[in-house]
């Protein structure tokens, strides 16, 4: 496998005959149809992104926008505008480099090829995930709301570490207890709901909206 690739254009086409390429070439390819789809998607660390302008609810340049300060990987813009300012606002929001539709896939994979070099030269990339306008940087043990970080303690940053990297799975406090601190550990699993309201408090003053959900006599889940 030479690399991940995540692949964002709403033209089912164009997704199709890109991704079966690529995967031609070795490539292990993700796809998204829109630009939330997108911001999804980036937890999957890709080494490159192929980007389309013009996507539903959320086009390229506001994706770009939103996940360049956080992501290392090199971002090809895909599009159909021929204009030189389009050209120009898709490098200054952050894009590394932009192909012409409709393109060659020998370009295009050329073009992917030599921006991989590059990048290969570079340091590693860092593990994080979107969630809505918070982000997770695991690298760094910090959440940020858009550029903002949001204060938290290490068992708070422990414990949204393990709901958020296992998104939908229920956790009872008990077994949140156990994954922090082991069997071992003296103390009382209680405070881990004590714990987790301080999360919601200090996630709740960016954003309403919790993304720990209660399941009631269970336990939590991450639902973002």
């Amino acid at each position: 496998m030479q690399g991940k690739i995540l692949l964002a254009d709403d033209e089912e086409d164009i997704l199709r005959m890109v991704k079966d390429y690529l995967e031609m070439e070795e490539y292990l390819v993700y796809t998204a149809k829109n630009g939330r789809e997108t911001l999804e998607k980036i937890a999957i660390q890709p080494d490159l992104i192929l980007l389309d302008i013009n996507m539903p609810d959320m086009d390229g340049l506001e994706v770009c926008r939103k996940i360049r300060d956080f992501v290392d990987c090199p971002i090809l813009f895909l599009t159909a505008k021929v204009g030189e300012q389009d050209c120009i606002n898709g490098l200054k929001c952050g894009g590394d480099d932009y192909i012409m539709k409709p393109f060659s896939l020998a370009e295009l994979s050329a073009r992917i090829e030599a921006h991989l070099r590059r990048e290969a030269r570079q340091k590693g990339k860092e593990e994080l995930r979107f969630c809505g306008n918070f982000v997770i940087r695991y690298g760094e043990r910090k959440l940020y709301f858009a550029d903002q970080e949001v204060i938290l303690t290490k068992t708070e940053f422990n414990i949204l570490e393990l709901l958020s990297m296992n998104k939908g799975q229920i956790f009872s406090k008990e077994a949140i207890y156990e994954k922090l601190w082991g069997y071992e550990k003296d103390g009382d699993s209680n405070s881990i709901t004590e714990h987790i309201r301080r999360i919601r408090e200090k996630m709740g003053k960016y954003e309403q909206q919790s993304l720990i959900e209660t399941v009631w006599g269970v336990g939590y889940r991450w639902i973002g």
